[in-house]
């Protein structure tokens, strides 16, 4: 698959870059784009989460009413789950949500990822570049030249940048990452993907089996 690369004004360079159909010509394999994506959310939760249930709750343990001839149901301590300010039966406690995922299947979800890209042409590849101190208008021009400043994009460098980063961060709908760091989320939770000319060798290492 060859596109055209283009600068930073919007223009074609005139050069060709072939992405490899072992990456970016694969049949995408959704479950385990489901399955990366679903680990990729399952590790941002915190887990932190709790609640008190009737033996954590302050109250007394005295028997509330007779158990017999009050014409209601039986009732004993008040921090029972059943009474208003009473513990909470079953409630949520601190835990792990992380599993385990093969190598080979978050490689494959990240392939799967890119070849659906491939497939509605939402692949744009622009040549190298640097911006000598960090500047928001310039990133919103470069976004605009291209056509893509209504969607949403993810620029993937070569390496990092501070520069481009911190020119992004202000704008929303663009995001910024190296391209040994993508993941199948960030490939799927924006419309077009920019890939600067050197990370295409990058991402073609990285990703090769």
């Amino acid at each position: 698959m060859e596109l055209s690369v283009f600068n930073i004004e919007g223009k074609e360079t005139g050069r060709k870059v072939t992405l490899s159909d072992d990456i970016f010509g694969i049949e995408p394999n959704d479950h385990a784009i489901y399955l990366d994506v679903k680990q990729y959310l399952a590790n941002q939760r915190q887990g932190t989460h709790k609640s008190k249930e009737r033996g954590e709750v302050a109250g007394s343990t005295k028997k509330i009413k007779r158990q017999k001839g009050t014409g209601t149901a039986r009732a004993g301590m008040i921090t029972s789950p059943t009474i208003v300010g009473g513990g909470r039966a079953f409630g949520p406690r601190p835990r792990n949500y992380s599993f385990k995922l093969n190598k080979k299947v978050k490689l494959l979800a990240r392939k799967s990822a890119l070849a659906h890209k491939a497939l509605d042409q939402d692949i744009v590849v622009v040549e190298n570049f640097n911006l000598d101190t960090p500047k928001t208008k310039m990133m919103a021009a470069i976004s605009e030249n291209l056509k893509i400043s209504d969607k949403k994009s993810l620029f993937v460098l070569p390496e990092e940048n501070k520069s481009i980063y911190l020119s992004s961060r202000n704008l929303q709908g663009v995001s910024v990452v190296t391209a040994s760091e993508l993941t199948t989320y960030q490939i799927l939770n924006t419309k077009t993907l920019v890939i600067l000319e050197g990370s295409v060798e990058i991402i073609e290492d990285v990703f090769k089996l």
